[in-house]
């Protein structure tokens, strides 16, 4: 793994040192340019017991995604409609989605997919609501492919007229255990490299869900990535399918913000378009993390099992952003492997890096932003969930 002067460290394909700094002078020329998309999702999937920690228990993960969205557009505020879930340690990433769009002054466009319930706040309306979150994905038909076709063409359209650079981010509980299911689906043996918002990642009960899931599914030889996301996938897989495809085929550059859920785009997508085109097509695509996440290296290695398995060169980049001067334990608890990363705070806090903003006036204002929450009653309580 490399690093710049500014800590922010690179992992994946190990290229050339003037490629590396030849990557960040191109994000550094669109900070202020990026559109940022926050997909929040819903999937049933999120309320098998002890899959996620994105909330307390499986009644909070269904207003998880509402609430970070709320929280990254207006922070802490007594007008909230929706509380943060509570955790069984840390706090939401959206804090420092948050803090950090406000710092680089670009907001995202929130996309509800299957929430169920209609954003007060400005969103992008690309489905009707009343469809509601996938099914879980043990069923193997999370959704309609006509949902699947449908999703993917309305993010490709929006791909396509994007006249500025794209960062996906998500909040999608249960989403790392479908973006596993999808690359198990395509012969990847991933289930010891994918992540988890728990402390010790669920990996038994996943590969079990995993497994029940497309035994259910029985997919055939000839599936393709429409057949896999219908079967064991999600929405926001499908809409950002699209979303990906079209911002390359507009020849902007696109920075997915995340660790599995967005190297299980990719895998859809590079088993989806031309083999010729892969390696353009991946040129200005770039994978953005925390370095909490990549901390034991199995996002690396997830990412160099793709490269090598497409033959591209994809690299990651991973924030400096870190707590350890924190006295916060929400915060602390980041650094002790909690939460790690969610709603896009590493790709949006890498840009407020990038911007020149020092680790120690992002920590400030977290905590700040913390305490009034707090003080806001903005976190639900266990007897709220």
């Amino acid at each position: 793994m490399y690093s710049t002067e500014l800590g922010i460290n690179f992992f994946g394909n190990e290229s050339n040192k003037n490629n590396r700094l030849n990557r960040i002078e191109l994000l550094k020329k669109n900070i202020n340019n990026f559109k940022i998309f926050l997909i929040i999702a819903g999937t049933n999937t999120s309320q098998i017991p002890g899959i996620s920690a994105a909330g307390i228990n499986a009644k909070s993960r269904r207003k998880t995604a509402l609430a970070d969205a709320e929280f990254v557009l207006k922070g802490a505020t007594k007008d909230h409609k929706y509380k943060l879930p509570l955790l069984n340690a840390g706090v939401t990433p959206a804090l420092i989605s948050y803090v950090c769009s406000k710092l680089i002054n670009i907001y995202p466009v929130i996309v509800p997919l299957g929430i169920g319930i209609k954003p007060y706040f400005n969103h992008l309306i690309v489905e009707d609501r009343d469809l509601g979150p996938s099914n879980c994905l043990t069923t193997g038909k999370s959704m309609s492919k006509n949902r699947v076709m449908n999703l993917y063409e309305r993010g490709l359209a929006i791909g396509k007229s994007s006249k500025q650079p794209i960062l996906i981010s998500e909040s999608v509980p249960g989403g790392t255990t479908t973006a596993q299911a999808v690359m198990e689906a395509f012969g990847l043996q991933v289930s010891n490299l994918v992540g988890s918002s728990l402390f010790k990642a669920p990996r038994e009960l996943r590969r079990k869900v995993v497994q029940k899931g497309l035994l259910n599914a029985n997919l055939k030889t000839d599936f393709d990535s429409f057949d896999v996301v219908a079967a064991v996938g999600d929405p926001f897989q499908a809409f950002s399918m699209g979303l990906l495809i079209g911002s390359r085929l507009a020849n902007q550059p696109v920075i997915l913000s995340g660790g599995s859920q967005m190297l299980a785009i990719i895998l859809l997508v590079l088993e989806y378009i031309d083999l010729k085109n892969e390696d353009k097509f991946t040129e200005d695509v770039f994978i953005a993390t925390t370095g909490w996440l990549v901390k034991d290296n199995s996002l690396d290695d997830l990412l160099n099992l793709i490269n090598e398995k497409y033959d591209v060169k994809l690299i990651g980049l991973a924030s400096p952003l870190n707590f350890k001067s924190s006295k916060c334990k929400e915060l602390k608890d980041y650094e002790l492997g909690h939460v790690k990363e969610g709603v896009g705070a590493g790709g949006i806090s890498l840009l407020a890096f990038l911007d020149g903003f020092k680790n120690e006036e992002i920590v400030s204002l977290c905590q700040q932003n913390l305490e009034m929450m707090k003080s806001l009653g903005q976190i639900s309580q266990e007897k709220d969930c």
